[in-house]
């Protein structure tokens, strides 16, 4: 997971002062000075940076010093030159230690059912009922006449070719990609043509297959509709290139992990096929999540590192064999030898085959503390990798200690560790994984050169002494370096004396290097930008949760995982976007009059609001108005000033500061009054002045900004709230769902205190008790409401006619997978379009009947949908967001 805090430009010149030449006593007197006076002046390259002296120099603890070293897995020379707005954000991000298995929870919380579970074939399942969707529409059309009804009336004949889609098209016209185009988003899996290098296909988790014939200037999807986009691994035959398997599913318990389905293949780059004995109901859940795929030097076996451990197959995906079951992250065949292969696991385990995969033996070390020999190194993901040049030498990094190098010479069979040192500082570790080695973990040993490795946590690191010393090798926060989270390290083929291409996947997207051994090669006291180019200039792959947009000013924003809150201009004419709120972003909202003032969150309803239309990024962290800001007056326990702190009441919301809400909770703008904010957590919050200027302890009268008062107290359980509503035309009437499927409605909803009923439960058909994920009011008739849910289930989409006194189902039909949002067209309320986790689907008579097939962009997650004039807005956790104009053929 990236940092909270957000990439920056490369500073200017004058910005990266240091003491250079000064003597060593001066450059101590320096760094006081510099701590005192609030310039940061940095020691020269060849001195030590002791934890000390970032203390000092960054206004901040000895003990945030070592926290955020070991966390971030970066030296004390970059620590000084992090800008003060991404500090003060990773300060607060230490806040929240357990942030992505926080988000873990919340993506299951939206694909379970009432019995609290994610059946294991549940999304092959609903790819199935995709399928036979399609294949029944494809019959209905082939028997249809070939005229259409005299003065081209839509009548029955018409109905077969466009059934329901509401004016959206089967063959998926009409939609234009909104880009970011320059964002990227999660990578990987890499892959390189040996016979021509330029030919390269990436992985995306979200967002699929994306191929490139020119070296990664131009990349294009391979397939929009493959049934599944969650592309995890991927793995060449080396006999033949035009043969790729692609896996999907990401098994690495992150925060942001992505369900499978099976595994692909393809013959010939382009069109791919899933390999049905790993979707069918023999599969189970064992290729729900896929980590690696491996192919043996003469192609004739693949082996699939999964979850529930390795699998292997000689003919092509037919026929599967268990060969070892534990959770395995990795798994790798010999460069050379058909025979020889290893793998590793989660619980510090790692393995080595001579028999081709088919047995496995544990690899073993010498325990330092017991002087005994051991087969596991603890509860840690161990990552592997074979030294190309000379195979018998495999490295291991050990998610232990924030990093440990461990290196066999004799084919992954022993180990023994090396030191793993920072190179300007050997009495310390260089901790290169920082806290997230369980999630960013990518490994790579020379393929000319069996001392020189790559490591990857945060950022990259580099040793040329087989991983007794490392030095950076990029920045994560500058954006002419490499993005953070680093996941694939792969080499150009034909790497050598002459070739020194290297490509690197990450939650970024794709970069390169064209000369591995000078890229950031920069002095410890400069950013690490010299050789990296960005490859994600045509690679829409964001993985947005929400977004908004105006059609006044043309602007739209979403919140993206990983990259923060971005805002894009539809009439620049490019895709490219900009962050204006780092970290995770979550719901937006844009001022439908006044569109200078743009809304995001970050996670656990914490909202901040940007005043000139999210043109400029929070450096400062004074624009939330959740009652957060850093308060420059706060002593921390070195004497220092400065930390975060929370306002108090009113001017906060109670529930983000004590985490008391989703991770992406829900809040909305009034429609009738945008000085007014609902904010859901485990109480409904309510704000009347979301303009009010942001004031802070300088302040005569203290720290303020909007006021919040809550308007819905807790529910039985403490559940917490995932939908808000409010009726456009009716202020008074709210209504309010949550993650256990409850439904309340009020209709004085801008009193003082409310009055709540539950609606879930009344009639004879009761909604079901699965998280509910949107609530959708008819802009033309308040008495009609849509209730959306979650989980891999029959009947996720509701509707009421009588303002809830009664429900019926109208999502039957549809496949058995979340439906996550619903938009009503502006000017046909017949018209209605469903988000769902397989794409967009549309309905012309209110929901009574659905267009047979996923008539959205993608098959990707589709989280949200709005609408700008008559453009309705499709934003994609995977493929960025998409528009499509519906003003012809609604009346």
């Amino acid at each position: 997971m990236k940092p909270l805090s957000k990439r920056h430009s490369p500073p200017s010149p004058s910005r990266r002062t240091s003491a250079r030449g000064a003597a060593p006593w001066a450059c101590a007197l320096a760094l006081v000075l510099a701590a005192q006076s609030g310039v940061v002046v940095r020691p020269q390259s060849t001195q030590r940076v002791t934890d000390e002296d970032v203390a000092r120099i960054r206004h901040i603890q000895v003990k945030q010093v070592e926290d955020l070293r070991s966390e971030l897995g970066a030296s004390n020379e970059t620590l000084t030159r992090i800008p003060e707005g991404a500090l003060r954000s990773r300060i607060l991000e230490m806040r929240y230690p357990d942030l992505q298995r926080e988000r873990v929870k919340f993506m299951l919380l939206r694909e379970r059912n009432e019995q609290g579970v994610v059946p294991s074939d549940a999304l092959p399942k609903a790819i199935e009922q995709l399928k036979t969707l399609r294949l029944q529409t494809s019959r209905d059309i082939a028997r249809m006449p070939t005229a259409l009804p005299a003065g081209g009336q839509r009548g029955i004949t018409a109905r077969l070719v466009v059934p329901f889609t509401a004016g959206l098209q089967p063959d998926h016209s009409g939609w234009e990609s909104l880009g970011p185009r320059n964002v990227g988003g999660r990578v990987r899996s890499v892959v390189v043509d040996p016979q021509s290098p330029n030919n390269i296909w990436i992985g995306s988790v979200g967002g699929g297959v994306w191929r490139t014939r020119d070296g990664g200037a131009t990349f294009t999807a391979v397939n929009d509709l493959m049934a599944n986009l969650a592309i995890s691994c991927m793995a060449m035959d080396p006999t033949n290139p035009k043969i790729i398997y692609a896996g999907t599913g990401e098994g690495f318990y992150g925060s942001d992990s992505i369900r499978g389905g099976g595994i692909y293949k393809t013959t010939d780059g382009e069109n791919w096929d899933v390999l049905p004995k790993t979707v069918d109901a023999s599969a189970g859940s064992k290729f729900q999540f896929i980590n690696r795929l491996a192919i043996s030097a003469d192609g004739k076996a693949l082996l699939a590192a999964t979850r529930e451990g390795v699998f292997r197959t000689e003919d092509g995906g037919t026929t599967w064999t268990p060969s070892l079951l534990t959770q395995t992250a990795y798994v790798a065949f010999h460069p050379t030898d058909k025979l020889k292969a290893i793998a590793s696991g989660f619980n510090g385990d790692a393995y080595f085959s001579n028999d081709g995969g088919k047995t496995w033996t544990p690899a073993s070390h010498v325990d330092a503390a017991t002087g005994k020999t051991v087969t596991a190194w603890g509860a840690a993901r161990v990552e592997l990798t074979y030294a190309r040049k000379k195979p018998s030498v495999v490295y291991a990094s050990v998610d232990l200690n924030s990093g440990e190098i461990w290196q066999s010479s004799d084919g992954g069979a022993t180990y023994v560790q090396k030191r793993a040192a920072r190179r300007n500082d050997p009495t310390k570790p260089a901790e290169f994984l920082g806290g997230q080695g369980w999630y960013d973990n990518a490994l790579w040993a020379g393929d000319d050169n069996e001392q020189l490795l790559v490591v990857g946590g945060i950022n990259l690191w580099k040793s040329e002494d087989g991983g007794d010393t490392l030095t950076e090798i990029s920045t994560w926060w500058n954006t002419a370096s490499a993005h953070s989270d680093q996941h694939a390290i792969v080499a150009d083929p034909g790497y050598g004396a002459s070739n020194r291409r290297v490509f690197f996947g990450g939650d970024g997207g794709i970069f390169k290097t064209e000369d591995l051994p000078t890229v950031g090669n920069e002095p410890p006291d400069q950013d690490h930008v010299h050789g990296w180019v960005s490859l994600n200039a045509s690679l829409p792959i964001t993985q947005f949760y929400g977004g908004a947009g105006s059609t006044t000013s043309g602007v739209v924003v979403g919140g993206a995982q990983d990259n923060g809150s971005l805002r894009y201009v539809s009439s620049s004419g490019t895709q490219q976007w900009s962050e204006f709120f780092g970290g995770d972003g979550g719901a937006s909202a844009v001022d439908p009059t006044d569109p200078n003032f743009v809304y995001g969150e970050y996670v656990f309803l914490n909202i901040h609001r940007n005043a000139d239309g999210g043109a400029t990024d929070d450096t400062q962290g004074d624009r939330y108005i959740s009652g957060q800001f850093w308060n420059p007056q706060k002593l921390n326990s070195n004497g220092w000033k400065g930390d975060w702190d929370w306002k108090l009441p009113p001017y906060r919301i109670d529930d983000a500061m004590t985490n008391r809400a989703l991770f992406i909770a829900p809040f909305v703008l009034d429609p009738n009054n945008p000085n007014r904010i609902l904010a859901g957590g485990a109480r409904l919050w309510r704000t009347n002045d979301a303009k009010t200027p942001n004031k802070g302890v300088e302040d005569p009268s203290g720290p303020s900004g909007p006021k919040w008062e809550v308007i819905k107290g807790t529910i039985d359980g403490n559940r917490l709230i995932s939908a808000v509503a409010v009726a456009p035309g009716n202020p008074d009437l709210v209504w309010v769902g949550y993650e256990g499927g409850e439904v309340y409605k009020t209709d004085n909803g801008t009193s003082a205190a409310p009055s709540w009923l539950r609606v879930d439960q009344n009639g004879a058909n009761k909604l079901p008790r699965r998280y509910c994920t949107r609530l959708t009011v008819d802009p033309t008739d308040p008495k009609i409401v849509y209730a959306t849910f979650g989980g891999y289930s029959k009947g996720n989409v509701w509707k009421t006619t009588d303002g809830g006194a009664t429900w019926n189902s109208v999502g039957g039909a549809l496949p058995e997978a979340p439906a996550q949002a619903l938009a009503v067209h502006p000017a046909n309320h017949n018209f209605i379009y469903l988000g769902t986790e397989v794409g967009v689907f549309a309905s012309e008579d209110g929901g009574a009947h659905w267009s047979p097939t996923n008539e959205g962009p993608t098959s990707c997650s589709v989280t949200d949908l709005f609408w700008m004039g008559n453009d309705l807005v499709a934003v994609t956790h995977g493929r960025g967001m998409f528009k499509i104009n519906l003003a012809a053929g609604v009346h």
